[in-house]
């Protein structure tokens, strides 16, 4: 971390806060009702990894909301600022709805937060969970919004975690294989990488676009679908994709034990690669 931490760990509206007293108000509905969307971006050494595709989601979330979307390269500069104090590390940011309350002025807020990377497994073990909050088994209109509204998501991995678990697979009532609760799934059938298609509803990945990317590269054939749990859990391999987690292989699913095999150190190199493609150029606006 650099030494600008603790004056720049905290942007808030474009001005930042000191670490220990950054705030935004108790009315605001972010608070009281989750009614907010956010982004993480993963920092490399100070630079953004993907950073336009992460905002380009944020403006989908946002508008799905109809939660205002602050200037788009403000808003990159300040991420930038943010990570270029602090280092290596995820860059949250976090669009707030404002308040309601007439009595009381709380206007939308636009965040900006450095955070440290949280420790993760070399491979993981998850327990699979039936879903029925998830975009997929409903017509809610709502399908790949990033909101602030992950209370769902995130009890179900203190439950994992309190089973011996690192997380969980959330899957329709039915069996159809969805996401975790912050990250998604790929699995090697014969030979061929396979993940959930957006049209569940899923979140569309960033890191699951890069994979992709890798794919091509490495002459891996992928495929898109509805797939049930008994398909995930007969594959050669599984994957676990996020922005914190890169490419890390799943060792256990439940009960069942995966073998595991080649595919995910190759994606996994892959994906380093690209990461080291496109954060290995000299900065662009400096931080002083």
């Amino acid at each position: 971390m650099g030494a600008n931490l603790a004056a720049m760990r905290v942007i808030i509206d474009g001005v930042p806060e000191d670490e220990r007293t950054a705030s935004v108000s108790v009315f605001d509905w972010a608070l009281i009702r989750g009614f907010g969307v956010f982004e993480v971006v993963r920092s490399y050494r100070g630079l953004l990894f993907r950073l336009e595709r992460h905002l380009d989601r944020l403006a989908l979330s946002a508008a799905a909301l109809e939660i205002a979307m602050p200037e788009r390269s403000a808003l990159a500069r300040d991420m930038d600022r943010v990570a270029a104090a602090c280092g290596e590390g995820q860059v949250r940011v976090m669009l707030t709805g404002g308040g309601r309350d007439l009595a009381v002025a709380a206007a939308p807020r636009t965040i900006v937060m450095w955070e440290p990377l949280p420790v993760v497994p070399d491979r993981v073990r998850v327990i699979p969970v039936v879903a029925p909050w998830h975009p997929a088994t409903d017509a809610s209109g709502y399908p790949g919004v990033k909101w602030t509204s992950y209370a769902p998501n995130m009890v179900t991995t203190d439950r994992a975690r309190r089973l011996g678990y690192d997380d969980a697979l959330l899957i329709t009532p039915g069996g159809v294989v969805l996401e975790g609760p912050t990250f998604t799934f790929a699995w090697v059938h014969r030979g061929r990488l396979e993940t959930p298609s957006l049209d569940l509803g899923i979140l569309p990945s960033i890191t699951r676009e890069v994979v992709i990317e890798c794919c091509g590269r490495l002459g891996i054939e992928i495929s898109e679908g509805h797939h049930p749990l008994d398909r995930v859990l007969a594959s050669e391999e599984v994957i676990a994709l996020s922005t914190v987690k890169q490419v890390v292989a799943v060792e256990q699913i439940g009960e069942t034990h995966i073998p595991g095999g080649l595919v995910a150190g190759r994606l996994a190199a892959a994906f380093a690669a690209i990461v080291h493609d496109d954060t290995r150029g000299p900065r662009l606006d400096p931080v002083a």
